[in-house]
């Protein structure tokens, strides 16, 4: 019985389109010829065939290491991308900082306690002043109406989301 091994990564695999060759792979090469082929045949002539080929070669090579260059995945103008951004772009020192989770908590405890004093105190002020509108309890204030459910007495407003259990 013949075995076939099966990779266990199948992200490596990459879609084969023609010659074994993928996507990618394709459009470099077909690139690296339209530049290459054209400029060997122009500079043959005038500096002999052995240094246009040279030539030729060296306007190639960036179009097949595009083509087929790949570090962990990434293709050459990923890598390239982020050299740049390593060595030019990003700062050379990076502090360490963390984001402390009872520290935020804190702030906004304290700010929470800053806004709750500075409504209260727009509300003494108001209740001083005799405004009648103002005056009135707040549905918070008010006492709540009882309701009559089963042996119970609940509050009104949690009558409707928690019923007791009857035997």
């Amino acid at each position: 019985m013949a075995y076939v091994s099966v990779p266990r990564d199948l992200s490596k695999i990459k879609t084969k389109v023609l010659f074994n060759l993928t996507q990618r792979q394709l459009i470099c090469f077909s690139a690296g010829a339209l530049i290459g082929v054209p400029l060997f045949f122009l500079l043959r002539n005038r500096i002999g065939v052995s240094s246009a080929a040279m030539v030729m070669m060296l306007a190639m090579i960036p179009a097949f290491l595009l083509a087929m260059y790949e570090k962990n995945g990434l293709p050459l103008e990923k890598v390239l991308r982020n050299i740049v951004n390593v060595l030019f772009l990003r700062p050379k020192q990076r502090p360490y900082r963390t984001n402390n989770f009872y520290a935020v908590l804190e702030r906004q405890q304290k700010l929470d306690k800053e806004v709750s004093a500075i409504v209260q105190k727009k509300a003494v002020s108001r209740r001083q002043k005799g405004d009648p509108v103002r005056n009135r309890k707040s549905k918070a204030d008010r006492p709540q109406r009882k309701v009559r459910a089963g042996k119970h007495t609940i509050p009104k407003n949690v009558a409707g989301r928690h019923l007791p259990h009857r035997k």
